[in-house]
């Protein structure tokens, strides 16, 4: 059955499934004022999960609320959001909807329209920013004469770019001209693509972006006030005069910067370039007659249909896991014992101190090893107190969670009365050497002493959890915990089930997952999961490249038209060549027909010299390899990485390793940092042809993240 299509009336667009969000206005009597206020407040009539967002129909409730406090003659008008939102911008649901280009154009104009009775008013007007501020709730609220900000509001941004969209609704022209092209530049375009970063509300008030800062417990009353008191005259707002000779040189700095890391693979980004150009010169009208075309030319791209894909998984999907057991299964926590105290470990220690707030202890072979480890976790609590990140009170609570002891101590057999260090804990990970023999003799010793129902988490990245288990009395309880490096950044977690992991354990492990704020997939237990075995197909077939004979810069920069997060030769110095040469080597013993072992990369892991330096191939480094004399061309080495990907893809699909292809995507993105442009992986493997040419079909039904036939 067909969706119900967008359609125009009177020249202006109606959505048929737009949560509409009202515009719900009342005066309100602030004293020391003559006369009262017009308080505006938007709310879509559901709580803070659901936040509220502009469609035709907001939008047009937004007008009549406008018309209305103008007609009441106020002191001022106002503008705040439902508790906790204020509004986190346009209905993008509603997008892949639109029929036609006429149609996007109408919509953009529609919210220029709506948004410039606010800036154009001669009435006074202030937007209270009392919670989330993004895309076009953060433009209408620069569209305000003042600003007052919250210091509870959650996130800030202009996000769009990360979707393939720009700032559609005059914040490209506005934002520049209000906090300088250099800080416009780095929330319009560096943030969105940096893993879509968000603004804390007191970087938002250092930028500019507010006029004052306000505590959440009465924000709303001391708005009312301080809005009387620019009113009145009593508070006088300064704003630093904008440095309009750094522009072209900060806009050129910035395209160069997107040339060498994303070279054109993001339309978006340019397109806000170009915008934040036109910004110069201050003509409003052109400047948003230029959004409004750019906004219809991405609205019909492949990118953004990859980009509002890619933002649907992430919103949604990896909040309810598929394949997840009921949560209701799920055991308590209330001690967690962390095998190894490397650096893997400690961050794992300090995650889970932090998030779930139970005592935390950490083991490794010897006392300077577990002191290092504990000592790591206390620099790092430390730090986030100077950065003002965390207060005193709470750091003084996590010193206290966090300790450590010797494996001796750890693992001896508890006495009647008087339990061992680890012998209590309800949820043990393993953090230790990525070797079968040593995390099954890890497990061996820690099943003595802890109770049957304790959860046993491994961190392997590779190894398979049902032969970690296969020897143990309750291999029922053994789980795959697989974190992304670095841990305290990187959102996804790899929940693996083993053949023999019942219930209770794997949504103990979802639950521990969510606490800890990741993103949890469930994953089969299969050599390396998924994003491993991806990136490990991927690094292989370049490097079998290189092995021909292919010149080490240009089998790195083959890739570069994806506008990946970083080039494969990076990528593997992150990993650490040692750590892939050995992945390799178990997916080799796996697949042995997909996966080849490099000598090349056992030399470099050996030399440990870095492969990249100063973001150029090392040359020493290029000395090492022995090499065929069958060079690719770049474009070879790509299509040979997008051939293997999409082979790779099918068959883990086939295998049931995960439950749907946007589970794999949804690993991507969130454990590898591939962009939202290309949806992860699977869109832009449809889209380039290769999915259907390499395996007889699509891993989308077409319009699920592309464009409809």
């Amino acid at each position: 059955m067909r969706a119900p299509q967008p359609r125009t009336e009177g020249g202006t667009v109606k959505a048929p499934n737009e949560v509409v969000t009202k515009a719900l206005l009342r005066q309100v009597n602030v004293p020391g004022l003559d006369r009262p206020a017009a308080l505006i407040t938007l709310d879509n009539g559901f709580d803070h999960t659901k936040p509220n967002t502009f469609g035709p129909a907001g939008l047009a409730s937004l007008d009549e609320a406008i018309s209305a406090a103008l007609a009441a003659d106020p002191a001022f008008i106002a503008v705040t959001g439902k508790p906790y939102i204020f509004c986190v911008g346009a209905d993008i649901v509603g997008l892949p909807q639109l029929a036609d280009r006429a149609q996007a154009l109408e919509i953009g104009r529609l919210g220029h329209r709506v948004f410039a009775r606010l800036k154009d008013s001669s009435v006074p007007t202030f937007a209270f920013v009392n919670g989330a501020a993004m895309g076009g709730g953060l433009e209408l609220a620069l569209h305000c004469h003042y600003r007052t900000l919250s210091g509870g509001a959650a996130a800030l941004a202009l996000p769009e770019v990360s979707l393939g969209l720009v700032p559609g609704w005059g914040g490209t022209q506005l934002l520049p001209n209000l906090i300088g092209i250099p800080a416009a530049t780095q929330v319009i375009i560096q943030n969105p693509l940096m893993q879509n970063k968000m603004l804390k509300p007191k970087q938002a008030a250092d930028l500019g972006i507010a006029d004052v800062l306000l505590e959440p417990a009465d924000f709303l009353e001391r708005s009312l006030e301080w809005a009387a008191g620019v009113v009145r005259g009593q508070v006088t707002v300064t704003r630093p005069e904008v440095d309009k000779d750094m522009w072209a040189g900060v806009l050129y700095f910035a395209r160069e910067t997107l040339n060498q890391r994303l070279h054109g693979a993001v339309p978006a980004a340019y397109k806000a370039l170009d915008l934040l150009e036109t910004a110069k010169d201050g003509d409003f009208a052109a400047g948003t007659a230029a959004e409004d075309e750019a906004l219809a030319d991405l609205v019909f791209s492949e990118e953004l249909r990859s980009g509002l894909y890619a933002f649907d998984l992430v919103q949604r999907r990896a909040k309810r896991p598929a394949g997840a057991p009921d949560k209701g299964l799920a055991r308590p926590v209330t001690k967690v014992g962390i095998v190894g105290a490397g650096l893997m470990a400690s961050q794992l220690a300090l995650l889970f101190a932090r998030r779930l707030q139970v005592p935390v202890v950490m083991t490794d072979l010897d006392q300077a090893r577990v002191d290092k480890g504990v000592g790591y976790v206390h620099t790092q609590i430390e730090k986030a107190v100077t950065k003002g990140r965390m207060d005193k009170g709470t750091a003084a609570k996590l010193y206290g969670l966090v300790s450590g002891t010797t494996k001796a101590e750890a693992f001896a057999a508890s006495t009647p009365g008087q339990l061992t260090s680890f012998a209590d804990c309800d949820f043990v990970i393993e953090a230790v050497f990525e070797d079968l023999g040593v995390k099954k003799q890890v497990w061996a010793e820690l099943e003595k002493i802890v109770s049957p129902e304790a959860v046993l988490a491994t961190n392997t990245s590779s190894l398979s959890i049902t032969e970690m288990a296969a020897e143990l009395e309750h291999p029922e309880r053994v789980v795959g915990f697989h974190f992304f490096n670095p841990v305290a950044v990187l959102p996804l977690l790899e929940i693996v089930r083993g053949e023999r992991t019942d219930d209770a354990t794997l949504a103990t492990a979802f639950a521990v997952g969510k606490q800890l704020k990741k993103s949890s997939v469930l994953v089969k237990d299969a050599p390396a999961f998924v994003v491993n075995r991806l990136l490990t197909r991927f690094l292989g077939t370049v490097f079998a490249a290189v092995d021909a004979g292919t010149p080490l810069d240009v089998a790195d920069s083959a890739l570069d038209p994806l506008g990946l997060p970083m080039r494969p030769l990076a990528l593997l110095q992150l990993v650490g060549p040692a750590v892939a040469y050995h992945v390799g080597g178990t997916l080799h013993a796996a697949y042995p027909d997909r996966y080849s072992v490099s000598e090349n990369l056992k030399r470099i892991a050996d030399s440990g010299q870095p492969l990249v330096v100063d973001d150029q191939v090392n040359e020493e480094v290029a000395k090492l390899l022995v090499v065929g004399d069958e060079p690719l061309t770049a474009e070879q080495v790509r299509q040979n990485a997008l051939d293997a990907l999409a082979q790779e893809i099918r068959l883990m699909l086939d295998e049931g390793v995960v439950a749907e292809a946007q589970d794999i995507d949804l690993c991507m993105i969130l454990g590898a940092g591939w962009p939202f442009h290309l949806g992860g992986v699977t869109p832009y493997l449809d889209r380039t042809g290769t999915s259907e040419r390499v395996t007889g079909k699509r891993f989308l039904p077409r319009g699920a993240a592309s464009l409809p036939a």
